[in-house]
């Protein structure tokens, strides 16, 4: 019998490893392409094994977001209280119970099938005394009750597919099961298991709302006993989890001031997040990429957004952002929020994801795309490529993950992944996308320019001594991610010495006719960037590519606010998008 706290991460790992198809599926309440996504941060609190766990049902309200997040977290605030094996049957039945109570309008054919047919078998095992031989009766039927909601809404008939949030249930349910019950055979392919259900129809058409996708913390008041059916007639998709002194309430409405208003006399807003729906077109819902000779892989530590990747075609492995018991995804952190946050003084670390988990994320990226090729980020920086390797010489019989050290992080790595990605889409053969990105770690460079070293010394990187003596004389140093590490090139003193230096060294490289691909990152300094950087870097490059982009957040955590880099390669080839796109 494994440990439960265990048996939770390996459910989170095998949801993070399907969350981008559970985006591109996500079809119900509304077609807004973010299942996953809101999965992934709500249910992270399962990521770290280490933690409290007395403390998961509070971080989980704290985490939920979106419609799947906050029904998610209303069922495992009340299933993660079990204490063994044996009350799993009683904690399901409870959480079953809270989530259907926190929706104004529940719905079968969602997330809550799943969770009522969980609850029906470990009942009916525990009725014998057979809770511990459950993983196949139970995943059997988690899989019946993922099937039957393709045709118990309306939306998934007509899309042809099944709902997202419930396969999300399905496969979160498979990795805790197996987890806990030690299943030693391979997990069957969720591409076989739900074949013909995981592509929306090219005909669907998704209703159209004019609406905010809003999440907000109040601290209610004594006076008010039951709020959900007043806050139903606020708006639709609405969902309340309820504790003494916390309202957790999400929902989507149109007009976010006189919400705001109105949830205000429940008690004090103590968090409010509001974003517009954004529904796909067709291009949101279609398989990434295309056609290519090889499915690209990168880590998030390379300056890649997750709207670049998908264009591109490009699956992101995430490291994560810890921020005092609050773990996310990096890709999924609003870099706005932590810069702000470390400008205060708060204390923010990364982490890798489990080694499991980046295992799970290595399988699925098998089943999804075949062949594929991981340009890891250098191996002086992180364990990556030896995780990966490691991984490959065990389970990759067919020889379908390729893996390469490209010694890059942050810019560098992300450039060296567009052009390979570019470049995979026009050759035929599999060696000749090898090759090239062989070829482009080569010719790929970057420079990266510190503003305070305050940052570098908080995370070890810089003795606290130097560090002090640095800011005080206005020492900024510009380094450069290389396979031997981080290497320091020169030392300037202010932000026009540091344009200054990057516009010199673009003159020693390329001739004003020159046309490389040039990439611009910024931390919290965007429109300097965007203004001053890029006016001085078309003005000497008029034909140059410019892609513009946030500094990878594993990069800005070590470096700091006011950070900026450039990344550039001489080697010619057409545009990667629309000239001088801001992603």
């Amino acid at each position: 019998m494994s440990d439960l706290h265990q048996s939770f991460a390996a459910g989170y790992a095998s949801l993070s490893a399907w969350a981008d198809l559970l985006d591109r599926i996500n079809v119900f309440p509304v077609a807004d392409g973010d299942t996953g996504t809101n999965l992934r941060i709500s249910l992270a609190p399962f990521r770290d094994c280490g933690e409290d766990r007395s403390l998961i049902p509070d971080l989980l309200a704290r985490a939920a977001t979106g419609n799947s997040g906050n029904i998610a977290a209303a069922f495992f605030r009340e299933f993660c209280r079990a204490e063994n094996y044996s009350e799993l049957a009683e904690k399901a039945a409870s959480g079953r119970n809270s989530a259907w109570q926190a929706i104004a309008d529940p719905r079968t054919g969602t997330m809550l099938t799943v969770f009522d047919s969980l609850a029906l078998v470990l009942a009916a095992r525990a009725k014998v005394d057979e809770v511990e031989n459950s993983y196949l009766p139970l995943s059997l039927a988690l899989q019946k009750a993922v099937r039957d909601t393709s045709q118990l809404l309306p939306e998934l008939r007509k899309a042809g597919v099944v709902d997202s949030g419930a396969l999300a249930m399905y496969i979160f349910f498979d990795g805790f099961f197996r987890h806990v019950t030690q299943q030693k055979d391979k997990p069957h392919s969720i591409l076989e298991l739900f074949a013909g259900k995981l592509v929306i129809h090219s005909s669907f058409r998704p209703a159209v709302t004019n609406c905010f996708c809003v999440d907000v913390v109040i601290q209610r008041n004594d006076k008010h006993a039951a709020v959900k059916d007043s806050i139903a007639e606020m708006g639709e998709s609405v969902v309340v989890v309820e504790d003494a002194s916390m309202l957790k309430i999400h929902l989507h409405a149109p007009d976010l001031d006189q919400l705001r208003g109105r949830l205000g006399s429940f008690g004090d807003i103590v968090h409010w997040s509001a974003e517009e729906i954004d529904q796909g077109t067709a291009e949101h819902y279609a398989d990434p990429g295309g056609k290519s000779a090889l499915h690209i892989v990168t880590d998030a530590a390379g300056s890649l957004t997750r709207v670049m990747a998908r264009h591109q075609g490009i699956t992101l492995l995430d490291s994560y952002i810890i921020t005092g018991d609050s773990s996310r995804p990096e890709s999924l952190y609003r870099p706005e929020q932590l810069y702000a946050r470390m400008r205060k003084g708060v204390k923010i670390t990364t982490a890798q994801a489990s080694t499991y988990e980046r295992h799970q994320h290595y399988q699925c990226i098998c089943q999804q795309f075949g062949s594929s090729l991981y340009l890891c980020v250098g191996s002086a920086f992180t364990g990556n490529y030896a995780t990966a390797m490691a991984w490959k010489n065990d389970h990759d019989p067919d020889n379908l993950f390729t893996v390469m050290d490209t010694g890059a992080a942050s810019g560098r790595l992300a450039l060296i992944a567009l052009l390979t990605a570019r470049q995979a889409k026009i050759v035929d053969s599999p060696e000749e996308v090898i090759d090239f990105a062989r070829k482009t770690i080569t010719d790929c460079v970057e420079f990266v320019f510190i503003d305070e070293l305050k940052y570098l010394v908080a995370g070890g990187r810089v003795s606290r001594a130097n560090g002090f003596l640095g800011d005080l004389l206005s020492m900024k140093p510009v380094i450069s991610p290389t396979s031997d590490g981080v290497r320091k090139l020169g030392v300037v003193h202010s932000r026009k010495g540091q344009l200054a230096f990057a516009i010199a060294k673009l003159k020693e490289r390329f001739n004003g006719a020159a046309n490389p691909v040039i990439m611009l990152q910024y931390t919290d300094n965007e429109q300097w960037v965007t203004d001053i950087v890029r006016q001085q870097v078309e003005a000497l490059l008029p034909a140059a590519e410019i892609v513009l982009a946030p500094l990878s957040l594993t990069s800005g955590v070590h470096m700091g606010p006011g950070t900026w880099s450039i990344a550039f390669n001489s080697a010619e080839g057409g545009e990667l998008q629309p000239r001088n796109r801001h992603f």
